[in-house]
């Protein structure tokens, strides 16, 4: 029995998924910058992909034939997203709108993810001969389809909203807020106030946050 080998196998797959998740935050960070330097071009981009993925998904009911109730609720979660353009890019984390959002994404993979499995087991099922090939989707079909027509307009929405708390005011809204030093505070991407607050944590939790850098 390969031990040594086998130790070294889960070292490596926790490393992989380490430096990956990093590299995605990073990413993440970096498109949110542009998004916020771009904000007309992006509400621009954004809705032209909403109404991309509804075009999809009539068109992968009228053709393919996927189920009519799922169709039908994928193109009402897609113009519940596009609800959150309305005053793009804030959004109050408390708006019913942008948590009926929340509530739809995960709705969504829930219910595709059980109709392709089910598919896919009846159709196995069906199969009268080991040298039958069953008439499912491939892997990457299903990956390009939850990537495209589940999670493209959500995550595209997560990178490119920015919190109210964070925002400079605007007409209607309350008092600009000041910080210490009396300047505005900047908006900033739902992004990158997210890995700045797990950063901060950390940096709490060692010892290294803001306020132990101050007491230095």
């Amino acid at each position: 029995m390969m031990l040594i080998t086998t130790l070294v196998g889960y070292l490596g797959s926790v490393l992989g998924f380490c430096f990956l998740t990093l590299a995605i935050a990073s990413g993440l960070y970096y498109l949110s910058e542009i998004v916020e330097e771009h904000t007309v071009l992006a509400k621009r981009v954004l809705v032209r992909i909403i109404y991309f993925v509804i075009g999809v998904q009539f068109l992968a009911w009228a053709v393919d034939g996927l189920p009519f109730t799922l169709s039908v609720l994928s193109i009402l979660s897609h113009l519940v997203y596009l609800g959150n353009m309305r005053r793009f890019p804030f959004v109050q984390l408390t708006d019913p709108l942008f948590i009926a959002s929340c509530v739809l994404v995960m709705l969504n993979h829930y219910v595709w993810f059980r109709h392709f499995s089910a598919f896919q087991s009846q159709s196995y099922r069906r199969m009268s001969s080991y040298y039958d090939r069953p008439d499912v989707p491939s892997f990457t079909q299903i990956a390009s389809f939850f990537g495209i027509c589940v999670w493209l307009v959500p995550f595209s929405l997560f990178v490119s909203l920015s919190a109210n708390d964070n925002v400079l005011p605007t007409i209607g809204s309350s008092e600009p807020r000041f910080g210490d030093d009396g300047a505005k505070n900047r908006r900033q991407g739902l992004v990158k106030a997210v890995v700045d607050s797990v950063l901060d944590a950390i940096g709490q939790i060692t010892g290294h946050g803001r306020n132990a850098r101050q007491d230095v």
